[in-house]
């Protein structure tokens, strides 16, 4: 399969066309041979974090990612996910990690700063270490919403391992 076939609608026809003024586009495209990825994976909700790992491997495997590269770390909680991420990340094996968890809203504010801490570590991980380290964390109103977003409509897992191999490849272009 070309890459072009390979994009999205829209981005496809984008691809096809010139940028009047632009000299390059990098854009990525979905080739997941020779890649190494770690998956870290919180333990809270394991049923549905479970469907987010079994959707990340699926389509890391139908990228061509080797199931030989591909790690995968169980942590307590989604709060543990940075630190976990920032120990493989320092390990030099990945090209990028893919944190994977979900939390459901309660009654408390603990949903709020549970979510917050885990976003904002994890974009100060890939920051920090200059390498790829993608949300795919669901962070649901209710049960619900998180069934849905973990294999009911969609698979939050999926499109996680989908964006990462698509972002390593443009982030290879620009290099």
């Amino acid at each position: 399969m070309s890459d072009e076939r390979r994009l999205p609608g829209a981005m496809r026809e984008r691809a096809r066309s010139e940028f009047p003024g632009i000299g390059r586009v990098h854009r990525g495209h979905l080739e997941g041979r020779g890649v190494s990825i770690a998956l870290v994976a919180s333990r809270f909700n394991e049923a549905l974090v479970e469907k987010l790992v079994e959707g990340a491997a699926a389509e890391l495997a139908t990228l061509g990612a080797s199931p030989q590269q591909v790690d995968l770390t169980w942590v307590p909680g989604a709060f543990e996910l940075p630190f976990a991420a920032q120990r493989l990340a320092r390990t030099g094996r990945y090209d990028a990690i893919l944190a994977l968890g979900v939390v459901i809203r309660g009654e408390t504010p603990h949903f709020d700063y549970v979510c917050a801490e885990a976003a904002r570590g994890l974009a100060q991980v890939a920051r920090n270490e200059n390498l790829p380290v993608l949300f795919g964390l669901v962070t649901a109103n209710d049960a619900a919403q998180a069934h849905a977003r973990c294999g009911g409509k969609s698979n939050k897992g999926t499109e996680t391992a989908r964006a990462a191999i698509e972002f390593l490849s443009a982030m290879r272009e620009v290099r």
